[in-house]
């Protein structure tokens, strides 16, 4: 089905670099960039799929049946993305705030071109009716010429929930935090801006280069695109391992190093960091055992300290073992969303942050990444992101932090304004 070659590459950020431009001359294009992060699970340093052969789009009526036929029939690469939305397929749950972005709940593509670069050594895998295009596609890649644009005119980007009416809402979460409906939620708040032009693909650029994060996402399917600087891996699949790495717990980073040390251990002592953390960890063990052999489900790593170039993160490690029976979208529907942009319990943070936000989340908060033939795939968080329609000139992006009893109102609001900072650098 497909035909795969081998090529040594002698500079692959430079040759990155190249196949990124290149890529984005077709319709649709994932394009997910490790920036070379250190890490335990990590199959490649980049993975771009393009042109696809044939795609699901649907909203979230049926999702994940429509999901696991498609997969089960074309056990091929497949890469798209999950929109947090499709909690209304397993739950009795609504989305009804308001969206501007229209983008699908849920899309996959199966890619006519795939490329695999890990270290020097890069992967081709055409499906077999372009295999002939490979050596033509990487001669035009290495020979590709691009020149950077110049940056557009600001944006008027606007703020969806005003700082007071944030607090409010705030007030009214702790409200139900002490009524003991719910022990944590995820508050999140929108930024936006009507007729926006920019060009997506040195935004995301720009946006990377400031963060470089370990699950940066370049998306785009025809007007539709994801700008992504993701630190966060929701779910992994590894043969009969799976992995899922909540973040929860957050600090600025400083300029002077020894206040950014300081500033990296208080976040290690802070109580009402670490028991957010600890409270997701507790929820995702239990999504987990939903799909898990008996006994299997561990926590590898509790609350470890990761630096990224724009915050200090807190981040846990928590595994569990399957039966090969399962099917890769059973472990992926009973444990999405990710705890870590829901609260505890799930049902109940769900349905308060309905209530309280005042946008459709869609994108952001789901998942974009990949399935393999052999049914492992791996999947990031889509936080740190800039979503934009190219036809209707919406652009959007947005933040949150997670409320507990210890939550202080002005300080989650300051955790937002420092989440939503790379952004605004790149759109201001």
């Amino acid at each position: 089905m497909r035909t795969s070659i081998f090529k040594h590459i002698s500079n692959p950020k430079d040759f990155k670099s190249k196949l990124l431009h290149w890529s984005n001359q077709f319709r649709e294009v994932i394009f997910l960039d490790s920036n070379n992060y250190q890490q335990e699970y990590s199959s490649y340093d980049v993975i771009v799929a393009l042109d696809a052969f044939t795609s699901i789009k649907t909203d979230y009526t049926n999702s994940f049946q429509d999901l696991f036929e498609y997969q089960s029939r074309t056990k091929d690469w497949l890469f798209g993305y999950l929109s947090y939305d499709l909690k209304n397929d397993t739950e009795d749950l609504k989305s009804n705030n308001s969206d501007g972005l229209d983008f699908p709940d849920l899309y996959f593509f199966q890619p006519k071109r795939l490329f695999l670069l890990k270290g020097n050594q890069l992967e081709i895998q055409y499906l077999n009716m372009v295999a002939n295009e490979v050596e033509f596609d990487f001669e035009e890649i290495i020979n590709v010429q691009f020149s950077i644009l110049n940056s557009p005119e600001s944006l008027n980007i606007q703020q969806r929930i005003s700082k007071d009416n944030y607090l409010k809402k705030v007030s009214k979460m702790l409200d139900y935090i002490n009524r003991g409906d719910i022990y944590e939620a995820n508050f999140c708040m929108e930024f936006f801006a009507y007729d926006s032009l920019i060009d997506p693909l040195e935004t995301y650029k720009k946006l990377n280069e400031i963060s470089e994060p370990p699950f940066a996402v370049y998306f785009k399917n025809d007007k539709q695109y994801l700008l992504s600087a993701s630190p966060e891996r929701y779910l992994r699949k590894e043969e009969t391992k799976v992995i899922t790495q909540p973040i929860k717990g957050t600090a600025k980073r400083s300029l002077d190093i020894v206040r950014d040390i300081q500033l990296k251990n208080e976040l290690s002592l802070n109580e009402k960091e670490r028991s957010e953390n600890i409270m997701i960890v507790d929820l995702v063990r239990n999504d987990l055992s939903h799909t898990a052999t008996k006994g299997s489900v561990n926590v590898e790593e509790l609350c470890g300290l990761y630096t990224f170039k724009q915050v200090h993160q807190m981040i846990s490690t928590v595994v569990s073992e399957v039966d090969f029976t399962i099917s890769p979208i059973e472990i992926i529907k009973t444990t999405f969303p990710m705890g870590s942009m829901t609260g505890a319990p799930k049902i109940s943070a769900m349905k308060i942050i309905e209530e309280l936000e005042e946008t459709k989340r869609g994108l952001y908060s789901g998942a974009v990444g990949y399935f393999t033939p052999n049914g492992d795939f791996d999947f990031n968080v889509v936080i740190r992101s800039i979503l934009y329609n190219e036809s209707n000139q919406y652009l959007s992006f947005s933040v949150g932090s997670a409320i507990t009893s210890l939550s202080n109102p002005e300080m989650e609001y300051e955790e937002c304004l420092l989440k939503a900072k790379a952004m605004f650098e790149v759109l201001k």
